[in-house]
């Protein structure tokens, strides 16, 4: 069927192609699933990381890899567990069986001739079997100057600001299909988290299987929009034919987020895992921030896919049928617009953005099966914050509240409860403006 958007014929139909390559995802995704996640599940290992720090005049910490440095790791009761040498990149992946308190000294006269440990990070150090909060954990030791330099306030407000906004677009992008299918349906999907995490897991899988991550991320994203595809055809569309409320899809939703949860923990496990590349490497020192290559590709790419979606929602005959739609549903399809194959197509572009938000998620942190569960009531802020139904707004602030989580811990709040400010800012706004910033207030009644 042909509709008009202001007199231009407009298709809003899912391509077939689309759709094979999505079907021909997951078969390939089932395959391998079993052996290849299964194996990895069981993994504990500890990454001892030796580097020599050296400050420049302005106290900014300059760590390089040391190489070559003999590394043994004992249990409680002194006897060796295992044993390795640190690499060019200044670390030692050493397996252990699991995880449980261990003891990791290196071997000082392996060390480059002129160099000796830091007093702060003394040999042997003592690890704590319940430190182990991923399946990985990194033991650090520095040679050279002391690492209690004092960082200027500016730096840490710089590297805090950096961090804030990394995760701001990371969340901003999570959050546009949510604040989309919210504005055209009036489905508040409280599954949407794990639509993020099923995206990271696909990557993952594809990945653990051999598959670099660079060819992995696009085909997550393919799975994420055939994944919301599947969703809105077999579930809401069906439920919205029969006049099924809101309310009854909003409980749906909530059951389908904790069958997706437990489903998820069974196939991949309890352990946060990273993906297998890029998974170690140094900061680069730029400007007062220092970040990794990898996290910086991850933050210029988000804002990249961000930009672009804004300028599809304002200037592409798609994007002007979607702010149609949701402005007025009712209204739009009396103009000529088929409501029902947008509605079907924002399902399919949230689905691909929320995988690709968990993709890089995971390469920011770690994948793990609740990972989209931790990020759904900032998404929830930042919509809410941004304005409810509006895409720009959930551009916007979901960009606000990464800032304010990351840099509340400036102001004393504790880094365990850190994203407590932003759910303290979404129930101000609902008490406040409940439209928020971007949204307009609607008589009711």
């Amino acid at each position: 069927m042909t509709t008009q958007v202001g007199g231009t014929p407009f298709h809003a139909r899912a391509p077939r192609w689309f759709l094979r390559a999505a079907a021909l995802l997951f078969v390939a995704l089932a395959a391998f699933s079993g052996s290849s996640v299964a194996q990895a599940q069981d993994e504990v290992s500890l990454q001892v990381q030796v580097k020599d720090q050296q400050r420049d005049e302005n106290g900014r910490a300059d760590n390089q890899p040391v190489p070559g440095v003999s590394v043994v790791v004992l249990d409680a009761n002194g006897a060796e567990v295992a044993t390795g040498v640190t690499n060019d990149e200044g670390f030692a992946l050493i397996p252990v069986p699991g995880r449980a308190d261990y003891v990791v000294q290196i071997d000082e006269d392996t060390l480059p001739d002129g160099l000796a440990l830091s007093p702060d990070t003394p040999s042997p150090a003592t690890v704590s079997g319940d430190s182990f909060t991923t399946s990985r954990k990194i033991v650090n030791f520095f040679t050279g100057q002391s690492q209690s330099a004092e960082v200027s306030q500016i730096e840490k407000v710089a590297q805090r600001f950096a961090d804030g906004v990394r995760l701001g677009l990371i969340i901003a992008m999570c959050s546009v299909g949510l604040s989309l299918i919210f504005g055209t349906t009036g489905l508040t999907n409280f599954a949407h988290g794990e639509m993020v995490t099923f995206g990271a897991m696909v990557a993952y899988g594809f990945n653990s299987a051999g598959l670099h991550i660079l060819l992995a991320a696009p085909l997550a994203v393919i799975a994420g929009g055939a994944f919301g595809y599947f969703l809105n055809q077999v579930g809401f569309q069906q439920f919205r034919r029969r006049g099924m409320g809101l309310i009854s899809q909003m409980v749906i939703t909530l059951g389908l987020s904790i069958m997706l949860k437990n489903l998820f923990l069974w196939y991949f496990g309890g352990r946060d895992k990273p993906f297998l590349n890029y998974t170690n490497q140094v900061g680069q020192q730029i400007g007062p921030i220092t970040i990794t290559m990898r996290d910086l590709t991850v933050t210029i790419l988000a804002a990249i896919v961000l930009v672009a979606v804004a300028l599809t929602l304002q200037y592409t005959r798609l994007g002007k049928a979607t702010r149609a739609v949701s402005d007025n549903v009712d209204l739009a399809s009396s103009t000529g617009i088929d409501s029902a194959k947008v509605i079907r197509l924002i399902w399919i572009t949230g689905g691909a953005l929320a995988a690709l938000g968990g993709v890089f998620r995971g390469l920011d942190e770690q994948v793990s099966w609740d990972m989209g569960t931790a990020l759904l009531f900032l998404m929830f802020a930042g919509i809410t914050l941004g304005g409810l139904g509006s895409a720009y707004g959930a551009l916007v602030g979901g960009f606000v509240v990464g800032i304010l989580v990351e840099t509340s811990t400036l102001v004393g709040v504790p880094t365990e409860l850190k994203t407590a400010p932003a759910l303290l800012i979404l129930i101000l706004i609902l008490l406040v403006r409940p439209q928020g910033i971007l949204g307009r207030a609607q008589r009711v009644g």
